[in-house]
């Protein structure tokens, strides 16, 4: 192995990781926000092969090419050999979001089978989750574990309130749900397809 082919599977990695990060952050500050009037479609049911969303999907693609391009014609050096790399694992990471996101969670591509891959399934669901109460988890890879953490620090909270919830009033059903931001409300999520 030599020392570009070294920097690429690195950069390539740190990418793909990161992406999953960017992707959570976008999803849940930007496209639940000021984005709505388009992430909205993807919410609601789908008419016909496509929605006003899939041109979210489409906004690293320039990014990335750009990257691997100034990977194959920049003047040689780490940074040409960095730039190949992230340029690769933000295009991997796009792959691997479209079959999983737009394959296994909603249908829209033949690999079901995807789903006998546990952890896989367990993303599927996580993302249901979202779909269902239009919050966390905003992000595809890492749901479960957002959703395990979630989990696990609501459990000695519970324990901790538990002697005294037989004197406390019950709270009104609704008051215990979450409620979504404002512009998200206009419209109530509908559960994944």
């Amino acid at each position: 192995m030599t020392l570009s082919h070294a920097i690429w599977i690195v950069t390539a990695l740190a990418a793909f990781a990161a992406m999953e990060g960017w992707a959570a952050l976008l999803h849940g500050k930007v496209w639940h926000h000021a984005l709505w009037s388009i992430h909205r479609s993807h919410h609601a049911r789908r008419r016909g092969l496509f929605e006003r969303n899939d041109a979210l999907s489409f906004l690293h693609a320039p990014v990335a090419v750009a990257l691997i391009l100034y990977g194959c014609m920049g003047a040689p050096g780490f940074l040409r050999e960095a730039a190949f790399g992230f340029g690769l694992g933000m295009t991997a990471f796009g792959f691997a979001y479209v079959v999983v996101h737009d394959g296994l969670v909603h249908r829209r591509l033949p690999v079901s089978g995807l789903a006998r891959v546990p952890y896989l399934a367990r993303v599927r669901d996580a993302h249901r989750v979202h779909h269902s109460t239009g919050g966390a988890p905003y992000g595809l890879f890492l749901g479960p574990l957002v959703l395990a953490r979630r989990a696990a620090s609501a459990a000695p909270a519970a324990t901790a309130a538990a002697p005294f919830q037989a004197t406390a009033a019950a709270p009104h059903p609704r008051s215990a749900r979450r409620r979504a931001p404002p512009s998200v409300r206009r419209r109530a999520p509908q559960r994944a397809r």
